[in-house]
């Protein structure tokens, strides 16, 4: 149901695990993977503008409260954006499609494609690694790695509606040091899976421009990590 199943045939998954294993760092780009449909209708939940409260994040510390936020320098500081936050009724269709992210169906999906075999088996909390974020022109998020020990692969998937290359919001990977960064556009249904420990993987976003300061920058992000 949530899947375009027709990029997800045998031998599209052969072409993209040739386009994984050929790419500095390990990526690719899949437009159009998810069902648009419901899509759709989920875009239409995460408008909401009660639903999101702000996440920021320290080199030193994770989640950091606002002391620890007040304290930090400039340079310490490498993430400010909002979190998506609602356990309602009405946001039932958002929390189906992250446990999907979540299922054994797409684990084994994701396994396939870069060879190695993803669980939550030993995963404490594995709810908290998939969910949706949004950046204002506010926001930030900084140079970093995601290459946690265990972790494979992080997805990310964009929820802009016709969103202009004027915009920026683009995914930045540091990429081979002779050559210019990897940038990638958040156009709507795009989803970048890449393997956050292979080389030049360390990644940040391109803020978004002033003149969109009435637009935010949605997608799901999600960590898996190997069994």
């Amino acid at each position: 149901m949530w899947l375009n199943d027709e990029l997800v045939t045998d031998i599209k998954l052969d072409q993209y695990r040739q386009a994984l294993v050929s790419a500095c760092p390990n990526y690719i780009v899949i437009d159009g993977l998810f069902n648009e449909s419901k899509l759709d209708e989920l875009t239409h939940i995460l408008q909401q503008p009660g639903d999101w409260q702000t996440q920021q994040h320290t080199y030193s510390a994770l989640y950091a409260d606002h002391t620890q936020w007040q304290r930090a320098s400039q340079a310490q500081r490498f993430v400010q954006r909002d979190v998506w936050n609602n356990d309602t009724d009405s946001a039932n269709l958002a929390q189906e499609f992250l446990c999907f992210l979540r299922s054994d169906a797409f684990m084994s999906l994701l396994s396939s494609l870069f060879q190695v075999q993803l669980t939550d088996i030993n995963v404490a909390e594995p709810e908290i690694n998939t969910n949706y974020f949004r950046l204002a022109n506010t926001d930030f998020i900084g140079q970093h790695a995601d290459d946690s020990p265990g972790r494979e692969v992080c997805m990310l998937l964009y929820l802009n509606k016709d969103w202009s290359h004027k915009a920026g919001g683009e995914l930045s990977f540091i990429g081979q040091q002779e050559c210019q960064p990897i940038s990638i556009t958040p156009t709507y249904n795009r989803c970048v899976l890449f393997n956050p420990s292979s080389p030049g993987s360390e990644h940040w976003v391109e803020k978004l421009h002033i003149d969109h300061a009435h637009h935010y920058r949605y997608n799901v992000t999600s960590w898996y990590w190997r069994e």
